[in-house]
């Protein structure tokens, strides 16, 4: 991909504090990133058939990318070849439900092949296929568009919005840009079982707090619960994306030991009362395991042993329960009561 095609806003110069900047600054003057989302059953399918509607409604074969404001008119393109490949090209990412017909034209126009891929698998990410969309995306990113390709990237492809997911249940709208490409591969990566190279595959990315996000959470899967721990230092829940990446910092220093530490970051998540509903039963249930595993360590084995069979019993099931609880939360999650 050229550095045309993938140029993010221009950035604010950074003011950092002790030498340092947090990775969940945003310093650009625009950001490409949409309010986030927190997926559960009843939303994830009151937005398929909202999105379903909403592209009827404009014209748009259900399936196809969906662009904010609209499809883009071509218009006139100057140049009769490139008049007749930037034709054949928008009429497959904006009127295609598949990759192919993309990878067919990336084939037939070699300058145009980068963009066809990154778009072909953009679409394919779309539609669930994590490996394919993988596929692509790394094929598209290796190579080179002409002019005329980056031209009409950057006037037509703007308003193409990609949702990705940056953590479990957390969904992002991003505006066509490398934080969409890179962040569609990450997690295409991260499911077909490739977390270090997902993790990999967001470095060099501007700061956000959607990329600190799906950064923390892909290191606390691998186990580095200090590099979580330091990059969110000193985060308040400001938004849904925040008190996310709280519970991913409180469930690292919950494994680190850090107790005291991890109760305050859930009692951040609890503090706004704006938070998601999914989030805050996260918390709590977060909060309660929190509790048990202090008391664990506080009671000696020797002890645990003189305890009453009974206190013992009702204390495993208390466990137990919390165990379910938070099972539950994770793979059904809770809507939100209007």
């Amino acid at each position: 991909m050229s550095a045309e095609l993938g140029e993010s806003a221009s950035r604010i110069p950074a003011i950092e504090s002790q030498g340092q900047r947090r990775p969940y600054t945003d310093t650009r003057y625009l950001t490409p990133f949409r309010k986030a989302l927190v997926r559960t059953p009843v939303r994830g399918l009151a937005g398929n058939v909202g999105g379903v509607v909403t592209g009827l409604m404009a014209g748009r074969a259900p399936g196809t990318l969906a662009v904010e404001g609209g499809v883009p008119r071509l218009g006139k393109v100057p140049g009769r070849a490139a008049g007749k490949t930037a034709k054949a090209v928008h009429a497959a990412i904006f009127g295609s439900t598949d990759p192919d017909p993309l990878i067919a034209l990336a084939r037939t126009y070699p300058g145009w092949a980068g963009l066809c891929y990154l778009m072909a698998g953009l679409l394919a990410y779309g539609h669930g296929g994590h490996l394919r969309a993988s596929e692509l995306l790394q094929h598209g990113l290796s190579l080179r568009n002409d002019a005329d390709a980056n031209r009409y990237a950057a006037v037509h492809l703007a308003g193409v919005v990609t949702r990705v997911e940056v953590a479990e249940r957390i969904e992002v709208p991003v505006l066509f840009s490398e934080e969409a490409v890179f962040l569609a591969l990450s997690h295409s990566l991260r499911e077909t079982g490739q977390a270090e190279a997902a993790l990999a595959a967001l470095a060099g990315l501007p700061p956000s707090l959607p990329l600190a996000l799906a950064r923390c959470s892909l290191s606390a899967e691998l186990g580095l619960d200090m590099e979580v721990v330091a990059d969110t230092e000193g985060l308040l829940n400001a938004d849904d994306l925040a008190a996310a990446l709280l519970l991913v910092r409180a469930r690292s220093l919950r494994r680190l030991g850090s107790y005291g530490a991890a109760r305050a970051a859930l009692q951040e998540v609890l503090r706004r009362r704006k938070t998601d509903f999914t989030l805050r039963s996260d918390a709590l249930t977060d909060h309660a395991l929190l509790l048990l595993d202090a008391g664990r360590k506080t009671l000696g084995s020797r002890e645990w042993q003189r305890r009453k069979p009974a206190e013992v019993e009702a204390v495993k099931a208390i466990r137990k329960d919390a165990e379910m609880h938070e099972l539950w939360d994770r793979e059904y999650g809770r809507a939100d009561v209007d």
